[in-house]
């Protein structure tokens, strides 16, 4: 899957990808769904998150706690306040640990209400993308507060990146229960 650089692709592969994950859960039992991810996920790649989600509820609401991040940043610096995307005391080498909280904030969260979250974040990134013009989401410098990337990278990363990072974990969730 090519990087979107436009708005048209930025919503094409989004929706395409979030499509794909939820035919892909669908396909699972409720059995499966619910299931703790066996151990060979936490060493199938090197990264915090191998070990980390321990089902398919972590993974969705990992999703939904960046869709937040996403909604919030835009929000907020639209206003007039400038935010830095990550929350203090986060950054771009500690986020790791941000995740944690998102995954310690959910752990009593029940997988249909991940689901409806999820879907819910998705349709209100989706509604917001919408308003932006294409230059807007990926012209370099027009936004003060994305620094040196663009708004379509930040969406990009939140949307289309992160539901094929989610399709690849819940692949192998399928391969290894």
């Amino acid at each position: 899957m090519a990087r979107a650089t436009t708005k048209a692709d930025l919503v094409t592969s989004a929706n395409g990808q979030f499509e794909k994950m939820w035919k892909l859960i669908d396909t699972m039992s409720d059995e499966r769904q619910n299931a703790t991810f066996g151990k060979e996920m936490a060493t199938a790649g090197k990264e915090a998150h191998w070990s980390r989600d321990k089902n398919l509820r972590d993974i969705l609401v990992h999703l939904y706690e960046w869709h937040l991040l996403v909604l919030n940043w835009i929000k907020v610096n639209s206003s007039g306040e400038h935010k830095p995307f990550l929350p203090e005391p986060y950054n771009w080498k500690t986020y790791p640990t941000m995740n944690v909280e998102f995954w310690k904030k959910h752990q009593h969260t029940p997988l249909t209400e991940a689901k409806a979250k999820l879907k819910e974040s998705h349709k209100d990134v989706m509604a917001l993308i919408e308003t932006f013009s294409n230059e807007q989401i990926f012209a370099k410098g027009v936004f003060d507060w994305t620094g040196t990337s663009t708004l379509g990278a930040y969406c990009v990363s939140a949307t289309a990146s992160h539901y094929d990072w989610a399709i690849k974990k819940i692949k192998v969730h399928i391969k290894t229960s």
